[in-house]
């Protein structure tokens, strides 16, 4: 039996629609920095599994289906660490967006070794785009998660 969930109220952005332009701005950055769409994709999928935002996860897996990613690779992101199927720049990137997301969870959010490992992949353009990713889907996650927003419609 599927439970009824219903969004407290609309999503903040179509409320507040003057808002919504920036904030598609901002995250679109990140898609001109050089890192492969599929890693960004990847990383958004990742923060948004660790905020619990069933929008953004549906999401960006049906993004990431839709552009050839394969359901093994999709399955396993959110045990990413534990899996052979990505390259040591996803990883970086994964756990860069893992660290961004848990900011609260340790005294050294980002600790050098993360940030480091980054850095070997990625020039600072790219990590720029990658920083920003996060911080945009961070954002999104908390608009969508406060307000309960309901996962299924999305059509990509």
């Amino acid at each position: 039996m599927q439970a009824t969930i219903e969004a407290r109220i609309t999503n903040p952005v179509m409320l507040a629609p003057e808002a919504l332009k920036p904030l598609v701005a901002f995250s679109n950055v990140a898609t001109s920095s050089g890192v492969p769409r599929q890693t960004i994709d990847l990383v958004l999928l990742r923060a948004s599994q660790i905020n619990g935002c069933a929008v953004c996860v549906q999401m960006h897996a049906a993004d990431l289906r839709k552009a050839g990613e394969t359901d093994e690779r999709l399955f396993a992101v959110s045990a990413w660490r534990e899996t052979p199927y990505f390259t040591g720049a996803e990883r970086a990137a994964l756990a860069l967006a893992e660290a961004g997301t848990r900011l609260a969870d340790r005294r050294d959010p980002v600790p050098d070794e993360v940030w480091d490992e980054a850095a070997r992949f990625y020039d600072s353009k790219e990590l720029a785009g990658l920083v920003i990713a996060i911080a945009g889907i961070n954002a999104w996650n908390r608009l969508n998660v406060i307000t309960r927003q309901v996962a299924g419609h999305y059509q990509g």
